[in-house]
Parts: structure tokens; C-alpha cells; sequence
């Protein structure tokens, strides 16, 4: 079963949520082109783990990386989940953002 959610932080980019079994992602486009990609994993029922996050390279500098913990935030907030951001640019974003760490386990 595929449940399908969508973000959007700038209004030319568009981030899809898809979960499946305990495994998801965010993926973030740009006029139809894959712009980045966040996978995640459940510990548990009200816990996931940000494993990896990658922005393609035509969208380095751009945010996308950022928009995309940031959707993650929104839908752990939305649903009273915590995150683990195990990933090195997610725990670097949680690091650096005081106002995202509401979420963090």
C-alpha cells in the first residue's frame, strides 16, 4: 500500500512523501525532474530514522536538501512523531535549527 502526501516549500518545487511497509521517502521535483531524495525508516509506531539524503547536482546550493528535512518536520509535527536524523546533513540541519528540534528523539 502506497500512501502519498505532498509538501511544498517553494512554489517550483514539489515534495511527494510515499510510504511503504516501514520505509519511506520524500522526493523533491522540479518540473517534473528529481530534484532530491530523503529515505527514512520506523523504528516504531511513533519514531522514524532519517537514513539518507541526497539533491541532485543541478540542484546543489538550492535548498533542496533543507526543504526536504523540513517536509519531514512538517509531517513528524502533523502526526506527533519524533525523528532521529541519522543522516549527516539531517543531523547537521537539527544541529544548526533550534526550531525543528521539537521533533527530535
Amino acid at each position: 500500500m502506497l500512501l502519498g502526501s505532498n509538501f511544498s516549500a517553494m512554489s517550483d518545487i514539489k515534495i511527494e512523501q510515499i510510504e511503504k511497509d516501514r520505509r519511506g521517502f520524500f522526493k523533491a521535483f522540479s518540473d517534473d525532474l528529481k530534484a532530491g531524495l530523503m529515505v527514512y525508516s520506523w523504528i516504531d509506531d511513533s519514531t522514524f530514522v532519517i537514513e539518507h539524503t541526497e539533491v541532485n547536482a543541478d540542484f546543489s546550493g538550492k535548498g533542496i536538501g533543507k526543504q526536504l528535512v523540513l517536509a519531514s518536520v512538517e509531517f513528524a509535527r502533523n502526526k506527533g512523531l519524533k525523528i532521529v536524523p541519522q543522516c549527516p546533513f539531517a543531523r547537521k540541519m537539527f544541529d544548526k535549527t533550534e526550531a525543528i528540534r521539537d521533533v527530535m528523539f
